[in-house]
């Protein structure tokens, strides 16, 4: 039998705000490495296919993060746990501004990507953890838009802000240390986070693992748990391109001010107000055909930039459109996975879907790369809006095609 969950604090509510601010330094990790990394590399005669490498490789940690989020579940706390994630994100983050942005210094460069990654899985499975704790079911699509706002949002001005000193400082070592210290700072907002209940763990670790494993086992032999694993396999509102904006950027003569305006800060307002949007749209409509509806529409975001003009005011607009719309993507993610997982071990099931739903990204990100060098920008951009139409058409016919395995 699974542990029970007790009422820890029933009158006192969380604001949705909050994890907007907890998963902040999740999306500024990603958003240094794809916006300010991403940019300076590119500038010093490295190749997008490295770049994508990098971006790739900084995805590795969070598609198998859900083979440690069980810690999060049977030891510590998450508030813990968060905050061990948050400083040594931050920390690790600060160290790259001792390696010389160049392709000799990429080897130290994608170690240290690496291992942040790695750390901001667990700040990130601590925030999951506590929203699924402190959210009723009927909010779970605003709770997801909000989640998704720290993560585009924080990548958006994270990268934006690390790009911006980086070109206007002068001091190498600013960039880096600004954003780590806005990550570490986040940790602040676990002040104002109320769990409603919390998971009882046993004496013994082994059975609360056992429990644990029993839980996720529940999740996957639903309907509503197996239809939310297949969509997120799927590469279905990936946004991979936007891991690459700042590598193609010269194709649409996008100076750097530019790309880390749209790319960076500005882009994540843009996408932060998606995400908000996105939610609200989740908690009224199903929350897996809104998923699909984002995904539709990211495609033909992309099919529509590939064919205008390539000047900077068309980078400009495509940019903050594919951003708006991948913000209700991401908050559709969210609003699907907090629906299937309910509580129980929720940093171990929220994690599993976020690495299934990593995998795509990833090798996305590397198709897009693969297809840029061999099509160019444009090529890039139709092959990745032809995939995602193909797989929302795929996840449609899965759908009507098991009805009858339908299960309570």
């Amino acid at each position: 039998m699974s542990a029970r969950l007790d009422v820890v604090a029933p009158d006192r509510s969380t604001h949705p705000g909050a994890f907007l601010l907890l998963l902040f330094p999740f999306g500024a990790s990603s958003g240094y490495v794809g916006v300010t990394l991403g940019y300076l590399l590119a500038h010093r005669g490295v190749s997008v296919a490295a770049i994508a490498g990098l971006s790739a490789l900084s995805l590795l940690p969070q598609t198998w993060k859900f083979a440690w989020a069980p810690l999060v579940d049977t030891t510590l706390t998450p508030k813990t746990w968060y905050a061990i994630g948050a400083f040594a994100t931050g920390g690790l983050i600060a160290l790259t501004g001792l390696i010389p942005i160049s392709a000799s210094g990429l080897p130290l460069i994608e170690a240290l990507v690496f291992t942040f990654s790695l750390a901001s899985s667990l700040l990130g499975m601590a925030t999951e953890a506590l929203a699924a704790h402190a959210t009723e079911d009927a909010k779970k699509g605003r709770v997801g838009g909000w989640l998704q706002a720290g993560n585009l949002g924080g990548a958006g001005i994270g990268g934006g802000l690390g790009l911006w000193i980086a070109q206007h400082s002068g001091i190498a070592w600013l960039s880096p240390v600004s954003v780590g210290a806005l990550c570490a700072s986040c940790s602040l907002a676990l002040l104002i986070v109320f769990e409603r209940e919390r998971r009882v763990r046993r004496t013994s670790y082994f059975q609360d693992l056992l429990d644990v494993l029993k839980d996720v086992w529940e999740i996957a032999r639903s309907r509503k748990g197996y239809l939310a694993l297949v969509i997120l396999f799927l590469p279905i509102g990936t946004g991979a391109a936007s891991n690459l904006w700042s590598a193609i950027a010269q194709d649409w003569h996008a100076t750097a001010d530019t790309v880390a305006l749209v790319n960076g800060t500005l882009g994540g307002v843009v996408s932060t107000f998606a995400c908000l949007a996105g939610g609200y749209v989740c908690d009224w409509m199903d929350r897996k055909a809104a998923y699909g509806l984002f995904g539709v529409l990211t495609a033909v975001c992309a099919v529509a930039m590939a064919v205008a003009p390539r000047t900077e005011n068309m980078f400009v607009l495509f940019v903050l459109l594919y951003a708006a719309v991948l913000g209700g993507a991401f908050a559709a993610f969210s609003a699907v996975t907090l629906d299937a997982i309910g509580r129980g071990a929720a940093a171990t099931k929220y994690n599993l879907m976020a690495s299934i739903s990593n995998v795509p990204i990833a090798y996305m990100t590397i198709v897009d790369g693969w297809a840029q060098t061999k099509w160019g920008s444009g090529g890039m951009l139709l092959v990745e809006a032809a995939i995602g139409v193909l797989a929302v058409a795929g996840f449609a016919l899965f759908v009507v095609g098991t009805r009858s395995w339908a299960r309570a």
